[in-house]
């Protein structure tokens, strides 16, 4: 596939970045590398982003020991883990469709996105490669493994409409989250952001808004979100492995008045169902250490 669309080649020109964009773009490949590889196979932890049956966004978040997540071919990944009973991209992943990936590592800040075709393979999935993609270390918050237990079975999921007074609090004190988009094609892409605490903003309990920072300029998020408002956020709690998630629609906000310091401008994200976990979940994290280049 092309390496950009055109909601990511009109972005990169609002931006005045499409010479970097066109530049860094030579990056994206198709393969995986053995660096990437290598990098795969030590992950405890990836978030996918898919559509599910309705085609609401949404990221979810898969664990397991290092190796759960490895190339088995030049261009194939497979991953030994698909989401809980009650996760609302299960039923999604059950047959093929259109994902993106992003392996996290917290600890070495580091980071790398896949996008394909998914389909299911036994417990898990074996995911084609389009595009694959190492990211810099900005905005990513150091965090050091605090235990792996993979005999706690995750806690039922609790739905709603808006944000109860718990989830508000996790928003607001959250440094980093995850994003779930897609193209006017369905491609999905999943991509991280971070931040100081306060980055993601609460503007009602069904409204939220975050800036976003200078980072590789070739703005496949905000891209995705200029040709298909849907937009998923997986809002991970860190130190006891539950996550929130929310799905809903994005805007891209251009009036400076919005924007925070280290802008380029802002989302906005209206909140249609949420997707809770609260209780302790097989992988835990512990304090963070903040982005020396956060804003």
């Amino acid at each position: 596939m092309a390496p950009f669309h055109s909601g990511e080649l009109a972005v990169q020109r609002r931006m005045g970045q499409a010479e970097i964009a066109d530049r860094v773009g030579r990056s994206i490949r198709a393969d995986i590398p053995a660096v990437a590889a290598s990098f795969l196979a030590e992950q405890p932890m990836v978030v996918i982003a898919a559509a599910d049956d309705a085609g609401r966004m949404w990221a979810s978040e898969l664990v397991g020991p290092p190796g759960f997540l490895r190339a088995v071919a030049a261009d194939t990944i497979t991953v030994d883990a698909r989401p809980a009973e009650g996760d609302p991209l299960r039923e999604a992943l059950s047959h093929p469709t259109r994902v993106g990936m992003i392996a996290l590592q917290p600890q070495r800040r580091r980071r790398m996105r896949v996008n394909g075709a998914a389909t299911a393979e036994g417990g898990g999935l074996r995911i084609a490669t389009d595009q694959v993609y190492a990211n810099c270390p900005k905005y990513i918050t150091r965090r050091q493994i605090e235990s792996y237990r993979p005999d706690i079975e995750p806690s039922p999921a609790r739905r709603g409409t808006e944000l109860d007074a718990r989830q508000r609090e996790l928003i607001t004190a959250a440094d980093a989250f995850f994003v779930a988009t897609a193209d006017a094609e369905g491609n999905a892409d999943a991509s991280h952001r971070g931040g100081n605490p306060g980055f993601l903003q609460l503007l009602s309990p069904t409204r939220l808004r975050w800036p976003d920072y200078r980072g590789n300029s070739m703005f496949m998020t905000l891209g995705n979100i200029e040709v298909n408002p849907r937009c998923g956020l997986l809002v991970p709690d860190w130190a006891t492995g539950g996550t929130l998630q929310l799905t809903g629609t994005a805007e891209l906000v251009w009036t400076s008045e919005t924007f925070t310091a280290g802008a380029q401008c802002s989302i906005d994200f209206t909140v249609t169902e949420v997707v809770e976990r609260s209780g302790e979940g097989p992988l835990c994290w512990g304090p963070p250490e903040l982005s020396p280049v956060n804003p």
